[in-house]
């Protein structure tokens, strides 16, 4: 009798326990990862705040939110610099309303944003891996949004950490900073958006939309959202230039070693 009691208590353990474990599914878990290097300036980090939190209690995003098969997303939002510098400023939260939306776009309008040294995608990217394994959610998709002004200077090569995420489904898209104004800095290189398709996104149905101005910021996002919660996008805002050789995925790498004294550390 002891027996059978233990073996019932055993499978009502392991009945709860399951349950407690479970996911709880989501159309997208959606990893929001943003640049606040050195080389971005007070107003710049502002923007982008702003700009994310527009975006997110736009009405064209929270219907993409709702037309998908769950009808809710999972979305985590970091601000990224160096190796050693992530920074959540909005846990993993469910988006599935306006009143969600508004409640993630308060966090964001919290607390100002701090810049720190270096640049280094391959970390940011690690740091979103770990994100997603953390994650309580069940993404029927997960999808890293990384946005940055420069290339990759610092930790792993990105080529390395990209194909790991890769590897794993997870989808990498791109918004490149090509802004002027703010502050100059040794490291830019030229063709950021080219960098970015050779070097940052990958995945399946990765894609990428370059910022000319910031006046573009805001409706950018809001595009880019719309599009990654798309089930089928319709618009793939990419150009790649079959004509020219690949970007250098070295190059932030290289512009650092190279460096003369004096020069910004940026």
């Amino acid at each position: 009798m002891n027996q059978i009691a233990s073996l019932l208590s055993a499978l009502a353990m392991g009945l709860i326990t399951t349950s407690a474990n479970a996911a709880e599914p989501v159309d997208v878990e959606l990893v929001l990862a943003v640049d606040v290097s050195l080389s971005m300036s007070p107003d710049e980090l502002e923007i982008q705040r702003k700009g994310y939190a527009a975006a997110l209690t736009d009405p064209q995003v929270l219907k993409a939110v709702a037309d998908g098969v769950n009808g809710r997303i999972a979305v985590t939002y970091f601000e990224w610099a160096g190796t050693s510098s992530q920074h959540v400023v909005v846990p993993w939260t469910i988006l599935a309303t306006a009143e969600d939306a508004k409640a993630i776009a308060a966090k964001l309008s919290s607390a100002i944003p701090n810049s720190a040294r270096r640049t280094s995608i391959s970390a940011a990217l690690s740091f979103a891996n770990d994100l997603f394994a953390e994650s309580s959610f069940q993404g029927m998709k997960r999808v890293v949004d990384i946005s940055g002004d420069g290339p990759n200077n610092q930790g792993a090569p990105i080529q390395e950490i990209r194909d790991t995420l890769i590897g794993q489904g997870i989808t990498i898209n791109g918004l490149p900073l090509m802004t002027s104004g703010g502050y100059s800095s040794f490291y830019d290189v030229k063709n950021l958006d080219r960098y970015y398709s050779d070097c940052v996104i990958g995945g399946p149905g990765a894609f990428m939309v370059p910022v000319n101005e910031w006046e573009q910021f805001p409706d950018a996002i809001r595009r880019k959202l719309v599009l990654e919660l798309a089930e089928k996008p319709t618009e793939v805002p990419i150009v790649r230039v079959v004509a020219e050789p690949l970007s250098d995925c070295m190059i932030g790498e290289k512009m650092w070693r190279n460096r003369g004294w004096g020069t910004d550390m940026r």
